[in-house]
């Protein structure tokens, strides 16, 4: 690990703006990197498992990283990690992952795909126009003997039980899988793959796959006698300490069928004050002296720099006419008392509401609460409301007369959804 010492200038303008907006946690040769990304056009990958239909917020600080990455003239390669996640990363992980079936991870990976379209520009015709690639075209095809022989001489069990990620594991006395341990050796061949494939000359991550980067880099100089480089990310956490991309009602998703443009909006409206100019820097592309007035506001003033940067982050993912109508939303919802039009929304059919159906059942369905003992804890504790008045019984029933028109579900002051009869 190579230390950033404080007096460092970059030359080239991704490492400046890796250091100057919070992107950089170590890099494994600040100095040949930096020259390498002046040189010329550095193609740097970062790998995504699909372990999930889409990718939640906690991924989105790599998905910044590669669109500055071209943005500053360089080649962003997405990996896919068709064949990884048949393995499943341990680092830092408590047990090992369940396993998912070769049509469920391609499924998972046509859903991540939608994504990063809207990042990164894979169609141009430019040096620095992106590759997506899955790891299952290499992967797939291996020889286990001969990669035993070929690859796997060049690894210490010594060296990869020394890991944080593993040591950890080990120290909690938590079984680790001979299945998982080897994903750390395929994870490096990856890098060898791409470097020998396409030149790849940088492989960025999250501080936690440091031990699976540096492994990349050494096998990649004995196999192939070629100098690479890496660099993480901090792993984020909100100020409060809680870990990025989980809200209370669970992950925060980036495609818009698993979290509605709102909700995802009314994520970054709800961002601390303490975390509004850091992450105005991370995941917009504001000036850093507009991010860092706007994270200096306080008071009722702070808001505003909220709602911009819920606009920014929106505008990305999900497009500018999203943005707009999610701020028309809230601000209908909470400057007006309305219901707004793109609140989340549960339809029910006449047949699941029949002679009726519980409160308690629509704010869990709705998504406002995560099981019925939750909904009733809110009804009892005044949190829950029904057309903006306080709901006060949780054996409250519903039937097909009360929804001729829709009717409006608060959970707290900030979560909302609409619930209405279907067609």
């Amino acid at each position: 690990m190579d230390k950033l010492p404080m007096t460092y200038h970059p030359k080239s303008d991704f490492m400046r703006v890796m250091i100057e907006r919070g992107f950089l946690a170590d890099c494994t040769d600040y100095q040949a990197l930096d020259e390498a990304l002046c040189d010329g056009v550095v193609p740097a990958y970062i790998g995504f498992d699909a372990t999930a239909k889409s990718l939640h917020v906690g991924s989105l600080i790599q998905i910044m990283m590669l669109r500055w990455l071209q943005k500053t003239g360089h080649k962003p390669i997405t990996l896919m990690g068709g064949g990884t996640t048949k393995v499943g990363d341990p680092s830092f992980r408590a047990d090992e992952r369940p396993l998912l079936s070769a049509e469920d991870i391609d499924a998972n990976i046509d859903g991540i795909k939608q994504v990063f379209a809207k990042y990164i520009d894979y169609d141009g015709d430019g040096e620095n126009t992106a590759l997506m690639l899955n790891n299952a075209e290499w992967l797939d095809e291996l020889n286990y003997l001969d990669f035993l022989r070929d690859i796997g001489r060049h690894f210490s069990v010594n060296r990869m039980l020394s890991f944080e990620s593993v040591k950890s594991r080990l120290d909690r006395e938590q079984s680790l899988s001979f299945l998982e341990f080897n994903y750390m050796i395929l994870q490096a061949y990856d890098f060898l793959e791409l470097n020998r494939r396409y030149g790849c000359l940088l492989q960025m991550g999250g501080s936690d796959q440091w031990g699976n980067i540096v492994n990349g880099i050494d096998l990649t100089r004995r196999v192939l006698d070629h100098e690479i480089y890496g660099l993480t990310s901090p792993l984020l956490t909100t100020s409060d300490g809680k870990k990025m991309g989980k809200s209370q009602d669970g992950a925060v998703w980036l495609n818009a069928e698993m979290r509605s443009p709102y909700e995802f909006w009314q994520f970054w409206r709800n961002t601390t004050d303490a975390d509004v100019g850091r992450f105005l820097k991370l995941y917009t592309e504001l000036p850093i002296e507009e991010c860092e007035r706007l994270g200096a506001l306080e008071g009722s003033e702070i808001n505003q720099a909220k709602i911009i940067l819920a606009n920014e982050v929106t505008t990305l993912c999900h497009g500018a006419e999203a943005a707009a109508a999610a701020e028309a939303t809230a601000r209908e919802v909470f400057e007006k008392g309305g219901a707004g039009d793109d609140l989340p929304t549960l339809e029910l059919t006449a047949e699941e509401i029949g002679e009726g159906i519980s409160i308690v059942q629509l704010i869990t369905r709705s998504g406002l609460a995560k099981s019925g003992k939750d909904a009733k804890r809110l009804i009892k504790e005044n949190g829950a409301k029904l057309n903006d008045e306080p709901l006060t019984s949780p054996g409250l029933m519903i039937d097909t007369a009360a929804l001729a028109e829709p009717i409006k579900l608060s959970a707290g002051k900030k979560r909302h959804a609409l619930v209405k009869l279907a067609g």
